[in-house]
């Protein structure tokens, strides 16, 4: 059926098996679907996640506190193979009823805090170490300006534009204009911001930072949704010398690799509890 076609029902009903619904990670409704139970390893931070630009914030970071050797945040993460329905099972929708990755368990209080929804993680990891958030009034409230911003516009980027332009079943001409030129004006708000600061909030790197290059960064530099000529993407110079940057960060390259399951093997984690996973139990290496 072509988009000129289509005419709404007067009620909407959710066909499971129409092409390219999604139904295999999302549903019309909430709950758990089968009882089980998420595991728990042995350090006080749980992270339960897969390695999508959303889960990389996360575990980016973690790294990154460690590599300040904030020793307490050593963390246990957990594959949440979504195509699965992982994040249906009752223990993941315990920790995040809205069935999301990535979520967070805290069990160095009793009962464990759940944290769901990336940026609140960020927020919440950034206020408990004391790091990548600024204490001052003014630097604070900027580097949440951007947090929320990027809250708001990556759906954007990946629900949006990534879905039609690369996931979509069938190419619809308004859907990919609408959400490119949303696209790009993002790109060009990032653009300006970065003409004069270093970093996304002025001089110095934050979670804000930390947020939009799994997302943004990406782009640019990996072509993510094969989409980097289609939004011309090297024209925004200044995100480009800010992705290149972050993504040199050591503790950048190893968060990225954490629940991932797509790619070279060699960046792929599929689930981290030493600091030792990184050098024995990548893909590459579990594979030979």
């Amino acid at each position: 059926m072509s988009e000129n076609a289509y005419q709404p029902a007067k009620v909407w009903t959710w066909d499971p098996e129409a092409k390219g619904n999604g139904a295999k990670t999302n549903r019309p409704f909430a709950g758990p679907t089968h009882e089980k139970a998420l595991p728990v390893g042995k350090h006080p931070l749980q992270l339960y996640s897969l390695g999508t630009p959303n889960g990389q914030k996360v575990t980016i970071l973690l790294e990154e506190l460690l590599a300040l050797n904030v020793n307490d945040a050593e963390y246990d993460a957990w594959l949440i193979r979504i195509g699965d329905g992982d994040q249906f099972s009752s223990g993941f929708v315990d920790v995040n009823p809205n069935s999301k990755i990535p979520a967070l368990s805290d069990h160095s209080a009793t009962p464990p805090i759940r944290v769901f929804e990336s940026g609140n993680i960020l927020l919440y990891l950034a206020e408990k170490y004391g790091y990548f958030l600024p204490k001052d009034i003014a630097g604070r409230t900027e580097t949440l300006n951007w947090l929320f911003w990027l809250q708001g516009s990556a759906p954007y980027l990946g629900g949006g534009f990534g879905h039609f332009y690369h996931y979509a079943p069938e190419k619809i001409e308004y859907a990919i204009n609408r959400f490119t030129l949303e696209a790009k004006r993002q790109f060009d708000v990032l653009d300006r911001q970065l003409a004069d600061n270093r970093y996304l909030a002025g001089d110095d790197y934050t979670i804000a930072d930390i947020a939009t290059w799994p997302w943004y960064g990406n782009m640019v530099l990996n072509d993510q949704y094969g989409a980097a000529e289609f939004l011309d993407v090297q024209s925004y110079k200044n995100v480009v010398r800010w992705a290149k940057e972050i993504a040199q960060r050591p503790a950048v390259i190893r968060g990225r690799k954490v629940n991932r399951v797509m790619g070279d093997p060699a960046d792929q984690l599929h689930e981290r509890h030493d600091a030792a996973d990184f050098d024995i139990n990548t893909e590459d290496k579990r594979q030979a």
